[in-house]
């Protein structure tokens, strides 16, 4: 079983004939991912990278089937493609634009909850369940198939978590990268959850940052309903108050945002901190019992 992406999902790209969608769709397909098509506004009826290419989500769902859809498309342009793709009938969105203004993903998340959709980012690398889909921008070499799910803010420490993980002996079931923006669709409690529900899953990788509460929240959800041991890492540790670290999310507000206090709480909740991201796959490989 995978989580949310696997070998049978149809996906388009929203943005499929731009610089950035054009890359990125063509290492999905290099990885084995089933791109169906893509989307570019006034582009339908014309091929792209051997796929057909679409005026909008609805005709490419329609002609094709498409349940999965990842946007390539500009900050000013982005949450109508996250509106649109619902409207469209899309299951799993995945925006990987960063920089949509806030007012516009407020009101795209307060929209999309009228259909049965799950958005994964703005500002995000993507999802990939190994050796099966990558939807995303993620180093798919790095990704070896295994049993440990991974929940990141970052994008590069999703990388690093699971090249760890891999070295550990252990490998990846599906890695969800949720982004870093102040307004996300789902969260690291959400992540979380559908991976302990993943009887692939043996174990999960819950990496963090400093602003907001997302971590102390999911920490909590573990503690009464985790069944799966947790390893996890806050970057941030350093940040000074009050400024922004490389996410729009990742501020400083409080002092129950700092990485100390989250590291606390999540240690609280029964979660195995580590303290560098050096240490995840040595760390989970012991919790597990697997000698490395």
């Amino acid at each position: 079983m995978s989580v949310l992406v696997n070998k049978n999902s149809k996906v388009i790209v929203q943005g499929f004939t731009g610089s950035e969608g054009t890359f990125h769709a063509g290492q999905m397909i290099e990885y084995g991912t089933n791109v169906v098509g893509g989307v570019t506004p006034g582009k339908g009826g014309s091929s792209h990278l051997d796929r057909p290419v679409f005026n909008t989500v609805l005709d490419a769902v329609k002609t094709t089937g498409a349940d999965v859809s990842i946007i390539f498309v500009p900050p000013a342009f982005a949450a109508d493609a996250i509106m649109e793709a619902a409207e469209a009938g899309i299951e799993v969105i995945v925006c990987i634009t960063e920089g949509i203004p806030v007012n516009d993903m407020v009101k795209a998340k307060e929209y999309i909850k009228g259909f049965s959709c799950r958005l994964i980012g703005p500002n995000c690398p993507g999802i990939i369940t190994a050796g099966e889909a990558k939807v995303g921008i993620m180093p798919g070499f790095v990704f070896k198939k295994g049993k440990i799910g991974i929940v990141s803010k970052s994008g590069t420490l999703t990388y690093e978590a699971a090249d760890q993980v891999a070295k550990a002996g252990l490998g990846i079931t599906t890695a969800i990268g949720i982004g870093g923006d102040p307004i996300i669709g789902t969260t690291t409690k959400e992540a979380v959850e559908l991976l302990m529900n993943d009887p692939e899953t043996e174990g999960i990788v819950m990496i963090g940052e400093i602003g907001g509460s997302l971590e102390a929240i999911a920490a909590r959800w573990i503690k009464e309903n985790g069944t799966k041991p947790v390893v996890g890492f806050i970057a941030g540790e350093t940040a000074p108050k009050g400024r922004t670290m490389g996410h729009a999310g990742a501020i400083v507000g409080g002092a129950d945002d700092t990485a100390e206090a989250k590291k606390r709480i999540m240690r609280d909740c029964g979660i195995h901190v580590v303290d560098s991201p050096a240490q995840i796959g040595a760390k989970m490989a012991a919790v597990l019992g697997v000698t490395v």
